[in-house]
């Protein structure tokens, strides 16, 4: 399945979360944080955490059902099903509008961050909202065990940018470290969309548990492909700057190889820069880049998520073979060739 017939079958279920989304927004009382978060929220995104809950929620109810009760096309997600899904999306935006504001980000997927648009106190306060929010559907709508499930992933988030501070002050070269940022970051809000949409889906323990398997692995895989972006992307697809990361001083996969495993000469010019100023190592970043190249740091970062990409399939073995474990595993090798 190629990128244009995976996004043709999402289309439906990305409009179904949207909608979902718009009609909780036009409960809000104030207009301006309507607009905040509207903005925040509706400002590009693939939606990529909402789908995994409905599509996770889908495969599991298909695999439960016995033989001949029904076709796959036959079972309708419960409207119910939507509201839960959209909380990792207002998790997620939450989470990047206190981002900018912490960054001092001026733009966001090629657009003007809210903190630029209104302010930092205003962004602040929208992020609050769609986390507050978010928690309060996800006890409505999931129950005791989907809102435990989502509230360790959002600790787990906020412990992991503690890490990653504590790595940049560092400059740790642990890769254990740096999967432990990894798993916070980004893995545990994906790992929590895909169980919390077996939870409701009924999984059993073994359902589960190759869900969490799946769960964890992709989301380790978004993010190690997103460290090679920041490196190799376009900047008019990602939407930042390129070497954003480097010049944060942040540890990611390919520069803790290449200071590792490549030539001690170029690994000192790297730990130097990363010891210096942020405009430094911005100024630099074409000659860090060669550098991380020609020492294998990319390469071998993209065989890393090769191979969690492989273990993410072979969780989904546990489950029928349909459309939508088809859909998923080719959302997964999309995964692995986003440009954005």
């Amino acid at each position: 399945m190629d990128k244009e017939q995976l996004l043709s079958l999402l289309q439906p279920e990305i409009e179904q979360i949207n909608q979902a989304m718009a009609a909780e927004f036009a409960t809000i009382k104030s207009a301006r944080l309507a607009e905040v978060v509207d903005h925040g929220i509706f400002n590009g995104g693939k939606r990529i955490r909402p789908l995994l809950t409905v599509l996770i929620a889908r495969l599991v109810a298909f695999t439960r059902m016995p033989e001949g009760i029904a076709d796959e096309e036959e079972l309708s997600p419960p409207p119910d099903l939507y509201h839960l899904a959209m909380v990792f999306e207002f998790l997620h935006g939450a989470s990047l509008l206190h981002d900018d504001v912490i960054d001092h980000a001026d733009t966001r997927r090629g657009k003007k961050t809210a903190n630029q648009v209104w302010d930092a106190s205003t962004a602040i306060l929208a992020g609050d909202y769609l986390h507050t929010r978010a928690m309060t559907l996800a006890g409505l709508v999931g129950g005791e065990r989907c809102l435990a499930l989502i509230g360790e992933a959002t600790s787990a988030m906020i412990d992991a940018e503690f890490l990653q501070a504590q790595n940049v002050a560092d400059t740790n070269l642990s890769e254990e470290n740096y999967f432990a940022v990894l798993r916070g970051k980004t893995g545990a809000l994906i790992g929590a969309a895909c169980e919390v949409g077996a939870c409701f889906a009924g999984a059993d323990k073994e359902q589960r548990a190759a869900i969490r398997t799946f769960g964890d692995a992709l989301g380790l895989a978004f993010q190690v492909v997103d460290d090679l972006l920041d490196y190799l992307g376009d900047e008019d697809s990602t939407g930042k700057a390129i070497g954003n990361d480097f010049a944060e001083g942040k540890m990611t996969l390919p520069l803790i190889y290449a200071i590792k495993e490549g030539p001690a000469d170029k690994g000192k010019i790297l730990t130097d820069l990363l010891a210096g100023q942020a405009p430094e190592r911005q100024a630099r970043i074409r000659e860090v880049t060669t550098i991380i190249d020609e020492a294998g740091g990319f390469s071998y970062a993209r065989q890393g998520a090769d191979t969690l990409i492989a273990a993410a399939l072979e969780a989904l073995e546990a489950f029928k073979d349909c459309e939508t474990k088809d859909t998923l595993q080719a959302l997964a090798h999309y995964v692995l060739s986003r440009n954005k």
